[in-house]
């Protein structure tokens, strides 16, 4: 339903970023979402903790294992997130809610990406 633009690559980790989804995003039970990423380095556990803010109050964190990561190796990681029993609508969610990204390798915190989503 919806792929990152071409120029996050560059600007991923330096700025707040816009995603404009579908709405229709919202009415689905599952989303499943693809990331693909390439390290220089050997990452020993690499891990995700992103934060989900709704007008800047944290709403949910989710947490994901990747594990061992090559060095100069691309990868591909897939998920699937179950959508809450009842989601609020899109009108008061677009722009409302941003979703924070923290990277790390052990407890080491490699990197942060900030994104606010618009339900268009």
């Amino acid at each position: 339903m919806w792929e990152s633009p071409g120029d996050w690559k560059e600007r991923f980790f330096t700025e707040e970023l816009e995603a404009h989804v579908p709405r229709e995003i919202l009415e689905c039970k599952e989303v499943s979402r693809e990331v693909n990423f390439t390290s220089a380095e050997k990452i020993e556990e690499f891990k995700l903790l992103q934060k989900v803010y709704f007008q800047g109050q944290s709403i949910e964190e989710w947490f994901f294992k990747f594990g061992f990561v090559m060095p100069n190796s691309t990868n591909q990681w897939q998920s699937t997130i179950e959508a809450a029993s009842e989601m609020l609508p899109a009108e008061l969610l677009s722009g409302n809610v941003t979703i924070e990204t923290n990277f790390f390798d052990q407890q080491r915190l490699l990197a942060k990406s900030l994104v606010r989503v618009y339900y268009d």
